[in-house]
């Protein structure tokens, strides 16, 4: 289960001051959206790493199950445009820019829109909630990619706002999800503290980024800030269940696995973790898609397909716990982060304030310098302290 960290070890917090941001940009993966596609968007996820079409059939019939359109864009509209109406409802005249990293519409795309409209400052919020360098440094490089290549740079100032993994509002609906799952067991006849195993999963990295994740020098853990966070917001949600289920088992599982055999990554898959819970006795699994903040491809296909199948194989009992989506308390979660650092009309009561659940947070507004390294190369990124 929990892992102990120190996180004393953290360099100290330096909330940045609100500032006047004139929009805000949604900055998402993308996902292609028709057969077509699919192929030319896995090229542009594997870009540079010699990656033959061979190889990416092997993912690519994931998507073309699905008529080859990932649910990611949509689910983007959707928040867009929940986005959109929770800063209205709040009186902050903010409009909403969407780009994505590998598909259309193109951050280089939203950067121009902006660009056009007059906008000179944006505040980026990322769908993706934990420290990783795919989670976080990777969408920096991206943005400072997107203003170098449209030229931009020096016309369009971006910041971020800081890794939400333990914001009530992105925690608030896996609690509300992993509740619903335990009660739905135990109608059917299981003791959630003798029967139900809870899997927390999220997406496989190499075991050598997870290490290095987070500020150099912070002691969270053999796979960094990483794992560290999911497990300490797993914790907070087993805990605060504690007194309707008693003591529910858990633990942190991976998904989604890619890459070279021969290079490690973390463990235990979700699929290994639902064989040895029902070789320990377990009737009932709960699978918690802690990694994700909406439905996408990999918790469709790797959860719902998968993860599924070999619970059913299992003779378990399983139940999947939603993504937060377009969940009230995380749009309401989202505009609060955007809040922090707004000098608009909620802003400054906003900031200070800084809601975070775990004893590792509120994270950084701003990353750390060596912050979760490109593990190839070294790339410029925006709103770090290296940048």
């Amino acid at each position: 289960m929990s892992a102990v960290v120190d996180p004393s070890t953290l360099p100290p917090r330096e909330p940045q001051p609100p500032a006047g941001y004139d929009a805000l940009l949604l900055v998402s993966f993308g996902g292609p959206e028709g057969q077509d596609d699919v192929l030319p968007f896995l090229r542009n996820v594997t870009r540079g790493r010699g990656i033959p079409d061979e190889r990416l059939e092997e993912v690519a019939h994931h998507y073309r199950a699905f008529g080859g359109v990932s649910p990611i864009n949509a689910q983007n509209r959707a928040l867009k445009a929940a986005l959109e109406g929770e800063l209205a409802a709040r009186g902050i005249d903010l409009p909403v820019l969407w780009g994505n990293r590998n598909w259309d519409p193109y951050l280089a795309d939203a950067l121009r829109e902006a660009h056009a409209a007059g906008h000179k400052r944006l505040l980026a919020l990322v769908t993706s909630a934990y420290s990783s360098y795919s989670g976080c440094r990777q969408y920096r490089e991206d943005l400072a990619g997107a203003l170098a290549d449209t030229g931009l740079t020096g016309e369009i100032a971006i910041d971020k706002v800081r890794q939400y993994f333990d914001h009530p509002g992105f925690v608030a609906p896996f609690a509300e999800g992993v509740r619903g799952a335990l009660e739905r067991l135990r109608e059917q006849g299981l003791d959630p503290a003798r029967d139900v195993q809870v899997l927390f999963a999220t997406h496989s990295i190499p075991t050598s980024t997870a290490v290095t994740s987070g500020p150099p020098g912070a002691a969270l853990g053999p796979d960094g800030a990483y794992g560290a966070q999911h497990r300490a917001v797993a914790s907070v949600i087993m805990e605060g269940l504690n007194g309707e289920f008693g003591a529910v088992a858990w633990d942190l599982v991976f998904q989604s696995r890619s890459g070279a055999p021969h290079i490690p990554w973390l463990e235990p898959d979700v699929n290994e973790a639902i064989e040895a819970v029902a070789a320990d006795g377990a009737r009932g699994v709960v699978i918690v898609p802690l990694g994700f903040v909406s439905d996408h491809m990999e918790v469709l296909w790797d959860l719902d397909e998968e993860a599924m199948t070999t619970a059913r194989e299992a003779r378990l009992v399983a139940v999947r716990v939603p993504t937060p989506g377009v969940h009230p308390e995380y749009v309401a979660g989202l505009v609060d982060l955007v809040s922090e650092r707004l000098a608009g009309p909620d802003g400054a009561a906003l900031c200070g304030t800084r809601p975070a659940l775990t004893p590792l947070g509120p994270w950084y507004d701003v990353c750390r310098a060596g912050c979760c390294p490109n593990p190839r190369v070294a790339k410029p990124a925006l709103s770090g302290l290296d940048a």
